[in-house]
Order: C-alpha cells, then structure tokens, then sequence
C-alpha cells in the first residue's frame, strides 16, 4: 500500500489568481477570514468542484474581486452550502463544522449514548405519529442493564407522543423516559397498511454517557446441514487502531473453524474508514492481492495531477498487511492479514447501509459472487476528509484563531469496473430483497432471524425460507435512528496521509 500522496496545487498564469490570493490580515479572526478557509478548502479538494461555478480557477479576477464574494456571505455555513453539488440528490454529505474536537471524537466513534440502537419509521397509514424499534443493545451500557432488548418497540418520551417534528428535541436530553407499545399487523405480513401502534403502559428511563463503540456487536460460527457458516455483524469501519486486531481474530477464527460460507451483516452500518474497508474485503478474499479494489476519482485538477505524477496513487489494491502511517510516512500499525479465499459472499443490508459498507460490496463484486440480501443501500459512493484551516489542509501549523474544519466529499471511489455512480444505492437482486418485520425482528446470529435465514436457505440448498413478500422497504418511511445528532454516520474516510501544499502569495 502507498505510505501516501503528494499534491502540488502552484498558481499558474493560466488559472489567473484562484488560490494565489493574498492572505487576510492579521487581525482577529473574521468571517471572511473563515470564509477564505472554505472557499480555498473547496477548491482545492471538492470532488465536484468541476460542476460549480464559483470554484473555478478562473472565477474572480482580482483581489478585490474575490474579498467582495467572501463579504457576500454572512457566515461560513452560507458560504460552504452554496458550494455543494446537488445537496439533496448527489451531495447531502459533506459537512462544515465550528468546532472540529467534537468532529474527530465523532469519527473516532465516541458518542454520548445510552446503548439503545434504534430506528425511527412512520407506517404508510399513520398522520404524523411515529415509533422507534430497537435495533441492538450494545454491551455495558444503561440499556443494556435495564433490559432493553432487540424488537422492543416504544413510541413515546417522557410520555409524549413522538412525531417527525419533536423526534430530535424529545431524544437529546442526558436522561428520558421511553413509553413501550405493541406492534399489530393485524394478521397480514404482506402489507403495511394495516399495522397499528398501541402503547402498553410500560416504561424504561434511559441515561446517556461517554461510549466508544465495538463495531463487532456480534460473530459466531452456524453449522446448519453439514455446512460451516460464518456470520459476523459489523456495525461501523472504525477510524484509528482499535478493534483492527479483534476483527482480524474474528476472521482467523472462522479459518480455524473451517468455514464454508460467510454472511456478513452490515444492515446498520453506516460506513468508516477506507483503510478498514480495503482489509475487510481482503479478509474475505485473498487471492486477489495487488488486484485494484477501488480506484479514486478526483476532481479535474487533482485527478490530472495524480496521473502525470504517480497514476498509481490512485489505485487501491488487494492487500495482505494492515498498515497505518503517520504523516511522516513511519508505519505505527502493521499486521498481517488473516484471508478465507472465498470465492462467494453474502452481505446483510438495509437503507442504513452506506459508504464503506458499499464500498467493499461494490469493490467485491468484480471478482467474487456477492449475494446482497435485504434491501436497497444508502447510495454514497464518496470518499471524504477533514480539511483544517492550514497551508496544506491537515491539523499541521492549523489557524489557532478558530476552530472550523470541513469534512467534504473529496473522490468517488470506483470498483475495477469503473463503477461508482450508484447514488440511489445498490439493490439485491429481486429474490433476496425483503426486510425486517418490526413485530418480529428475532435474534441476531440465530437462524431463523429473517435476514440471516434466507442467506442460510441459499448456501445450504434448502428450501427457501417460507417467507412472505413484504411490502417494499421504502414504503416505510425511514426518520432517522439513534445517530441522527451525528452529521458523520454516513461517511466513508480517508485518514490516510494526504499531503497538499497550497501556495498562497
């Protein structure tokens, strides 16, 4: 793997002045003086730059020029939004922050949580009402010693009813109460329509806390008719060192056990690092070592500059180590990987399945068989990174006036096949598209939980599940879940060392 990649953005005559503006004044810092942070963050890196008019190189034709489109804007934010490319279709991912220590404990995966992983939906009949299922408990939390289970359904804080506009306020607080319910399909699973949400009078209060997450919730080896199946439930790509090692072991294990086949469930996994993504895919795999993985797709500027330099910066192969470097290219993480050459995969997913969870899907997909079981993905095939106010946009020398950072989206990434455009998602074939019944949502890791009993029905050559067509997952209208606060949850980061030297004259 490249230890990383330098990128000289120069002023040439020929890009009149873009990012050769003069430095503001050494006065106390201003909005324009964050404003100049964003629009030159943006120019430099934007993987949509090419598509904006205000970010070209030629945009402004002087100094003054310039200083007046930053005093248009009366806040950073302003300024920031009015640069994405299709925010509510292509680009509703990348993110402008005041205060970026909060942003790196949010990508390090520590949160304020209560452990109750949840999801927020509205039936197809219901006015405004909604209702929250959970999801998971994760281990040593509040939730997890008052008894919240998977499938507990609630529908109410501090005994309030919750609906699509009091959601965030009635979930923010330290400590609630949530109101229990009982969920009525009214003897049909096939439709929607007619499930019903009554409250059951039961109540358990919930405290949040400092939390750092084990993306392993759970992994176990089924042997189901003669077959040895692995399943693992990943449920984040964590940024940093921790939990490399366990996932390893978890894959060394399931060599050890001798598996045949391996379900991997990312139903409510939100995406990560690349880095972690790049040796998920080689544990699964192994025999395609130096093989390309994904390919990133800069913008114009950049992407030109890569493949006159070094093309192959570009490349994201196979790889048989884990490795991470600082930004003085020293490794401060290696270990080998543990590889099960298999030459088929099934995959678990759902809406909130995104970024590097699609990422090893899409990446997979050019070599083995990747049979996608649930429902359609999220649809973020992007790549972002924090970009901090300083002359080559790492923390390095950064502006000690303020504490903005941007995290945008900076390349697609594209599989071997030179596919990366599936902003709507990416859809299991239609004999595995089903979803989860919220009455009955069973264990996860067992059996005969839905997802997993129809993945274990396809390996073992059994009959198929009896299960009955649902309605489809997007006729249930996805509010949010229990990281609706976290603007990160969908992204897919690249931490790697990335050099720029901006020259601004």
């Amino acid at each position: 793997m490249k230890n990383f990649k330098v990128l000289l953005l120069s002023c040439f005559a020929m890009m009149a002045v873009t990012s050769c503006f003069e430095d503001m004044d050494d006065n106390p810092i201003s909005t324009v003086e964050i404003n100049d942070f964003v629009w030159k963050g943006m120019n430099a890196v934007y993987a949509y730059k090419d598509e904006i008019t205000d970010l070209m190189n030629d945009r402004f034709t002087s100094n003054d020029d310039y200083t007046n489109y930053l005093n248009e804007y009366a806040s950073p934010e302003d300024l920031f939004e009015s640069l994405l490319y299709l925010p509510d279709n292509i680009d509703e991912f990348s993110v402008i922050v005041p205060n970026y220590f909060e942003l790196e404990q949010l990508l390090q995966g520590t949160t304020f949580n209560n452990g109750m992983a949840y999801g927020l939906v509205k039936l197809p009949n219901a006015t405004e009402d909604i209702f929250g299922y959970v999801r998971y408990v994760m281990p040593n939390t509040d939730a997890e010693a008052k008894g919240v289970t998977r499938g507990m359904i609630f529908n109410t804080i501090d005994g309030a009813l919750i609906t699509e506009t009091n959601f965030s306020a009635l979930l923010s607080p330290t400590t609630y109460t949530i109101g229990l319910a009982d969920y009525d399909n009214n003897g049909t699973t096939v439709t929607l329509t007619d499930d019903s949400i009554t409250s059951n009078n039961e109540t358990i209060t919930l405290t949040k806390s400092a939390y750092t997450e084990n993306p392993i919730l759970t992994h176990n080896v089924l042997n189901v008719d003669g077959s040895a199946i692995g399943y693992l439930m990943y449920n984040g790509f964590r940024i940093g060192d921790d939990n490399l090692d366990e996932l390893n072991n978890v894959f060394a294990e399931f060599q050890s056990e001798g598996i045949s086949d391996l379900v991997l469930d990312l139903r409510y996994n939100g995406g990560g690092s690349v880095d972690t993504a790049i040796w998920l895919a080689s544990m699964i795999t192994g025999q395609y070592t130096g093989e390309v993985f994904f390919k990133e797709k800069w913008n114009t500027d950049i992407l030109t500059e890569f493949e006159q330099s070094n093309p192959d910066a570009l490349i994201n192969p196979f790889v048989t180590q884990m490795t991470k470097r600082n930004t003085n290219g020293d490794i401060t993480y290696q270990q080998s990987i543990t590889s099960l050459n298999l030459n088929k995969v099934y995959i678990l997913t759902t809406r909130s399945s995104a970024s590097a969870s699609e990422l090893v899907i899409n990446g997979l997909t050019p070599y083995i068989d990747v049979v996608q079981v649930g429902a359609t993905t999220r649809g973020k095939s992007q790549a972002s990174r924090t970009i901090y106010d300083s002359a080559n946009l790492s923390k390095e020398n950064v502006n000690p006036n303020h504490t903005y950072a941007m995290q945008p989206l900076i390349y697609e990434a594209q599989n071997a096949d030179g596919y990366s455009e599936f902003y709507n998602g990416l859809s299991p074939d239609p004999s595995f598209q089903l979803s989860e019944y919220y009455e009955n949502l069973g264990v996860l890791g067992d059996i005969e939980e839905r997802l997993l009993a129809e993945a274990i029905a396809d390996i073992t050559g059994l009959s198929r599940s009896a299960i009955e067509t649902q309605q489809p997952y997007e006729t249930v209208k996805q509010i949010g879940d229990q990281n609706f606060k976290n603007p990160f949850r969908f992204d897919m980061i690249d931490d790697r060392p990335l050099k720029f030297n901006i020259i601004n004259q």
